[in-house]
């Protein structure tokens, strides 16, 4: 807990000057950021799993997952100032991740258990960058909100795909979109 205390004061800290998240998410920062985070933590395949975070911004999901004991946290973030936050705060926090400030696309996709995301993107374009990573062995879970039906009708005109959706514990609008056997409607 003493190392997500002294990341959530660097989120107050660091905000301030950089917009990691809304000024107003943070009058409930343990149920909207660390919560929403964590509660991915008991559905990945186990602490040694690989684990893409795309567009980690503040840290959430990955940042979060890698505090817990993921041990093999990838966060992926363009923003220069926020890739350098999110060192920071792995450091204070003694979280072993590799930060990778770099557009998504332009990445040479490795190998992953599991991709991770919170609001990125709209779940057919998630899919697109998801995909070089996972294959079609590996696993997404996604952090969606009350659109995510409709992003799931979008998405499945480009996508095949295994669906669970898991209620989220931090927003009762929200759901957690775990997505398997991934792959391109009509091929590769």
């Amino acid at each position: 807990m003493a190392r997500l205390v002294a990341y959530a004061g660097l989120l107050a800290k660091w905000n301030r000057t950089i917009n990691l998240v809304s000024a107003r998410s943070l009058q409930d920062p343990w149920r909207r950021h660390f919560l929403d985070s964590a509660q991915l933590y008991r559905l990945l395949p186990g602490p040694d799993a690989v684990v893409v975070d795309l567009g980690s911004g503040a840290g959430f999901p990955g940042l979060v997952l890698a505090v817990l004991g993921a041990r093999r946290m990838h966060l992926v973030e363009a923003d220069q100032r926020k890739a350098a936050f999110l060192r920071e705060a792995a450091r204070a926090c003694g979280a072993a991740v590799q930060v990778h400030c770099a557009r998504i696309e332009s990445l040479m996709p490795w190998p992953a258990d599991v991709v991770v995301a919170r609001a990125l993107a709209p779940l057919d374009r998630l899919l697109g960058q998801a995909a070089p990573f996972v294959g079609d062995s590996g696993q997404c879970l996604f952090l969606k909100g009350v659109g995510a039906e409709r992003e799931l009708t979008e998405a499945r005109k480009k996508w095949k795909m295994q669906i669970d959706r898991i209620p989220s514990i931090a927003d009762p609008t929200a759901t957690i979109l775990r997505i398997r056997g991934l792959s391109r409607v009509g091929g590769p």
